[in-house]
């Protein structure tokens, strides 16, 4: 008799010791976690360092090269065009207007900015293959304000010196440096993918289709995600994920886990920029 009962409550231990709802905390109930990752994608909570597997793609993106580079390396690799692994404004935006400094240093860009005022178009056919956020299909004061954003917030903690540059150059070896709070967490601390976060967004916020979020999931997401006074990442989570639904929203308004996720290894830019070029219907 006693063994059954010792037996029985080491059954009930190990039962509830993978249980993921607690009855006295609501939220665990709402925002489920999925407990097949295992049967569905080999390791699901091992970081992966080069590439960014999900259930429905457990080798990562078909045709990515990784470079040997971390997965979060890889996100920002698009906007590095002379593969220096240093980005500049001027490489996410040829003359940013957020760097007229440069007027004063370098006396053709004030040619530059003269065009910019008087004829956009001209502008943009002298900047053609350079403006990688036209090349995404942004307008052109959505470029400015975002290169200007992301090089003033994310410069300094890549830099390899203490001193901060006036050019405000991103290198891509440090990009783990400007990993936020009150995010996801699918970056792990050194820029690696951990698939199982990714897979836990969609299981906790996509009600409406389980591999979709319509910008109302999405934003509670990020306010669900939000650490206590961490105002710089509440607000760097909400821009984040803002711009990922502008760019890869469908037409019905979802954004798909395949975007997010390619989004995460920086494919989903390289495909909407051939996209715009009509490079992807031609090889269709």
């Amino acid at each position: 008799m006693g063994d059954n009962s010792a037996g029985n409550q080491l059954f009930k231990a190990s039962a509830d010791a993978m249980l993921t709802v607690a009855d006295k905390a609501p939220l665990t109930s709402q925002r489920k976690l999925r407990s097949d990752l295992d049967s569905k994608l080999p390791k699901p909570y091992l970081a992966r360092a080069l590439a960014a597997p999900d259930t429905d793609n457990v080798h990562g993106t078909w045709g990515h090269k990784h470079r040997n580079m971390s997965v979060m390396q890889q996100h920002v690799a698009f906007f590095d065009q002379d593969d220096n692994g240093i980005i500049y404004p001027r490489e996410t935006f040829k003359g940013n207007f957020i760097f007229l400094i440069y007027i004063y240093m370098h006396p053709l860009n004030c040619f530059y900015f003269l065009v910019i005022i008087i004829d956009t178009k001209i502008y943009n056919h002298l900047c053609e293959g350079q403006n990688r956020f036209r090349d995404l299909g942004f307008n052109i004061i959505a470029c400015v304000f975002f290169t200007a954003l992301i090089h003033v917030a994310m410069s300094y903690s890549t830099l390899p010196t203490w001193l901060p540059s006036p050019l405000f150059p991103i290198y891509i070896e440090n990009i783990h440096k400007c990993k936020h709070g009150s995010d996801s967490s699918t970056y792990d601390t050194e820029g690696r993918f951990i698939p199982a976060n990714l897979e836990n967004i969609f299981s906790k916020y996509a009600h409406t289709k389980t591999d979709k979020l319509t910008f109302k999931e999405l934003w509670h997401m990020t306010d669900s995600s939000r650490n206590a006074f961490d105002f710089f990442g509440w607000t760097a989570s909400k821009l984040e994920w803002g711009v990922l639904y502008m760019l890869a929203k469908d037409s019905e308004g979802f954004l798909s886990k395949e975007s997010v996720r390619r989004c995460y290894d920086g494919s989903l830019f390289d495909y909407c920029a051939d996209l715009q070029k009509g490079a992807v219907g031609k090889a269709a």
